[in-house]
């Protein structure tokens, strides 16, 4: 009985996981579009990777500066499947999303993988690394 209780117990806490990440993706997405660096540097850890599909890397003052400067405008995001697997105070969400907007080299229209490394800290979950790659 008490592995019984102990087993669903442990379903409904990664149940639990997976719908916080899932809203904190959902919070990314919505923050990245509306150029909110106010949430984005409270989702954010302060040593996060962020790696975009064309190779570029930037640290978490790096893409805050560009997004808030109108470097990297994000006009859609739409995610079309989220996969998450929990592992307690950390979890890996791999994405695939559909993002149209405009950078550096222009505008863009692209379909990615994404990669996301989310970490429980104080409570809250906290964007650890990014990682995207352009589906052909």
């Amino acid at each position: 009985m008490k592995i019984l209780v102990l087993t669903a117990l442990t379903c409904a806490a990664l149940l639990a996981s997976e719908a916080e990440i899932k809203t904190a993706e959902a919070a990314f997405a919505k923050a990245i579009q509306a150029k909110d660096v106010a949430t984005l540097d409270q989702l954010f850890l302060p040593k996060i990777i962020y790696a975009h599909a064309t190779g570029k890397i930037e640290t978490k003052k790096e893409y805050l500066d560009r997004l808030s400067g109108g470097k990297q405008v994000y006009k859609s995001y739409s995610i079309e499947r989220n996969d998450v697997v929990d592992y307690g105070n950390s979890a890996v969400s791999h994405l695939t999303v559909r993002v149209t907007g405009a950078n550096d080299a222009g505008p863009f229209n692209d379909h990615v993988l994404m990669l996301h490394h989310w970490v429980k800290e104080k409570g809250a979950w906290r964007l650890a690394s990014h990682q995207t790659a352009k589906i052909p």
